[in-house]
């Protein structure tokens, strides 16, 4: 029996430059960046299938042509939505996602173009109002929660420090009800009027989450399962979590033996 409450659309932010990732980044997207072998678009593409996804609505901006052109080609069992940030150089995420208020009008699943992770831990986020978040490790930085006693986050910290052993780090993939993407798309339209453009989009999540207009529920991702690439050392480390698989050969078949006349 089908679920109705299962999320089947997806939402992706891939208007950045990939600065950090200089040179790779100079003429291809970074989600167009190999990890062990396959880009990272092609992973979540993959992934994003895998858990029953039927439609993708992309963010771009640096680079667009490259994106579409490569889900063209490798997403065509997805039905694919653009939506174009023509000032993706300055601004943030927040920007890309309040732009994508017009094309979204159901729940779906929130996540950024720079991850990679194993497809199998999307099942928890099938269901709307959950957040991906990781215990932390020394190499990740950014926005942390606190959660309560039920597991669902009592508050967010946009800030690059890790160091509170009481707080999880997110993974930045999460899901919405349309209900709780309806009062947030009015937050945005707030912050954007209001020309807070270079922010990132949980400080939305955090103003709503303290206020109780927001409510998530923590989905715990492994933490030696994800990265995020940001920068080239990143992309050494994510490729010792994720090598690539040498493809073998298929045996040669055993031919019968035919006999021969002298």
């Amino acid at each position: 029996m089908v679920n109705d409450n299962r999320l089947t659309t997806a939402l992706l932010l891939a208007a950045g430059t990939g600065s950090r990732l200089r040179p790779l980044t100079l003429d291809s997207p970074k989600c167009l960046t190999e990890v062990g072998g396959e880009t990272i678009l092609g992973r979540l593409v993959d992934n994003l299938c895998s858990q029953g996804f039927d439609r993708l609505v992309v963010v771009t901006g640096y680079l667009d042509h490259c994106v579409r052109e490569f889900l063209d080609e490798y997403a065509a069992d997805l039905k694919i939505d653009y939506v174009f940030n023509p000032v993706y150089r300055t601004t943030n995420n927040i920007y890309s996602l309040w732009l994508a208020r017009e094309a979204i009008q159901e729940p779906f699943l929130l996540v950024e173009s720079d991850l990679v992770f194993h497809g199998s831990m999307l099942k928890e986020l099938l269901k709307p109002d959950r957040i991906a978040i990781s215990r932390i490790l020394p190499w990740m930085n950014g926005t942390t929660v606190e959660l309560n006693s039920q597991n669902g986050v009592e508050a967010f910290h946009v800030s690059r420090d890790t160091c509170d052993t009481n707080q999880y780090k997110t993974v930045n993939i999460c899901s919405l009800s349309l209900q709780s993407w309806q009062r947030m798309i009015a937050r945005l339209d707030s912050y954007i009027s209001n020309n807070r453009v270079g922010e990132y989009y949980e400080a939305v999540f955090a103003d709503m989450v303290s206020d109780g207009t927001l409510e998530f529920e923590a989905v715990f991702f492994d933490e030696n399962r994800w990265y995020e690439v940001d920068t080239m050392d990143d992309l050494v480390e994510a490729e010792l979590l994720f090598p690539m698989i040498k493809k073998t050969s298929p045996a040669s078949p055993v031919l019968p033996a035919v006999a021969t006349e002298y």
